[in-house]
């Protein structure tokens, strides 16, 4: 098979310029008590010192996050103040999609030769998130009096459903069977278990230490909080939310950041500590499916993907995407004629959690770095949001 086009042929990640903290579960660490974007840069100057990058190289950088955090006017100036060099950069929100955008929208800018060195800095925090007051004109009211993050995970505006209801719809579409959704989630669990067995997730996750205000230590992020061990028979038990939906067969909210540079092929072998390794965009499809029916959308995406590329699933040395419910990749395996158990070899966001902006950030790296273990090949990362939207973007490592 000839190897499909780039659609960003100079742009390139560098291996091993990457890192992620880990993801506590909402409310279980002090990362509560921190401001997240101070975090977030000081956690991207403490990864790009850990890998060696000085921060001279920086050029740009491109940020995503989904929940207002205090000073978020003030953007990448202030996060790369807080990473020790203030350079200017744009801030890009799309719901769950939001890592994975920003990843490609930082490709785009390299291909443009606008900038040569781009860090890609995606956080959230959903400890703790702020509640909104908006003024309301349309009505008797003056204003609404509350809007924060959880309203949002619980309503959809224009259909009505929570995000909840989008996997028991998409569930009864097709015919999903209970039984096979736990064993997913149990796998999936074995999965995340056996890669931090492994020493695998020490290659992509980062202690980050906690300041306060004052400057005092409130501990460290260590561990993935939140995630536990299952059985069957837990799973079993537990009972449904919606179709096959049960709190085992959900990911959960939690706070977390992930980071990586994107650059050209000359940089990055300046930069890589392995300059052998090349790591290059090929492309990115984002669609829309039928309303509330959010779990199909990166299916449907990812067979787009594959036809305008040429490449097969049988092509691929790493499948891994974001399942905020097991029944996302159930169905994705029905659509693609794709066994699950394929994917997602060293963990995905059903087991360690959900902080929107750094989810597919961390997964992307995750994915790349199992890809080197296996001495290359294409890398498919998928995921949902919003919904209804569905993304996906394939890579090469040679």
């Amino acid at each position: 098979m000839r190897a499909p086009e780039s659609s960003f042929p100079r742009a390139r990640i560098p291996y091993g310029t990457w890192g992620s903290s880990y993801f506590p579960a909402w409310q279980t660490s002090a990362l509560a008590e921190v401001n997240i974007g101070q975090f977030a840069g000081e956690g991207f100057a403490r990864i790009l010192g850990l890998r060696k990058v000085p921060l001279r190289h920086l050029e740009y950088m491109v940020v995503g996050s989904t929940i207002p955090w205090h000073w978020k006017f003030w953007g990448a100036p202030f996060l790369s103040h807080c990473a020790g060099r203030r350079i200017p950069g744009f801030h890009v929100e799309e719901a769950c999609a939001t890592g994975l955008q920003a990843t490609v929208l930082a490709g785009a800018l390299v291909q443009e030769g606008d900038s040569e060195v781009i860090g890609v800095l995606t956080f959230d925090r959903t400890s703790d998130s702020p509640v909104g007051v908006f003024p309301e004109r349309r009505a008797y009211q003056r204003t609404v009096p509350i809007s924060d993050v959880w309203d949002n995970f619980g309503f959809d505006p224009a259909t009505g459903k929570a995000m909840i209801a989008t996997a028991g719809l998409a569930a009864r579409k097709y015919k999903c069977d209970r039984a096979e959704v736990d064993e997913l989630a149990l796998h999936r669990h074995e999965q995340y278990f056996e890669a931090k067995a492994s020493g695998f997730l020490d290659r992509v996750l980062v202690k980050l230490d906690l300041l306060n205000l004052q400057g005092r230590p409130l501990g460290s992020i260590d561990d993935d909080l939140g995630v536990r061990r299952l059985t069957r028979e837990d799973l079993r038990a537990m009972r449904e939310l919606d179709t096959c939906v049960t709190a085992g067969t959900q990911t959960h909210a939690s706070d977390g950041m992930a980071t990586l540079l994107v650059t050209n092929e000359a940089k990055a072998k300046e930069l890589s500590p392995r300059p052998e390794i090349a790591i290059r965009f090929i492309a990115k499809t984002e669609v829309r499916t039928s309303p509330a029916l959010m779990p199909e959308a990166p299916a449907i995406a990812v067979r787009r993907l594959l036809d305008r590329t040429g490449v097969t699933m049988n092509d691929m040395a790493v499948v891994k995407n974001h399942n905020p419910f097991a029944i996302n990749d159930v169905i994705f395996a029905k659509h693609l004629d794709y066994d699950w158990k394929r994917m997602n070899r060293t963990g995905c966001s059903l087991v360690w959690g959900h902080p929107q902006a750094p989810t597919l950030t961390r997964s992307l790296i995750e994915a790349l770095e199992e890809a080197v273990s296996l001495g290359g090949g294409y890398v498919l990362l998928f995921g949902c949001a919003a919904g209804d939207v569905g993304i996906c973007a394939l890579f090469e490592v040679s």
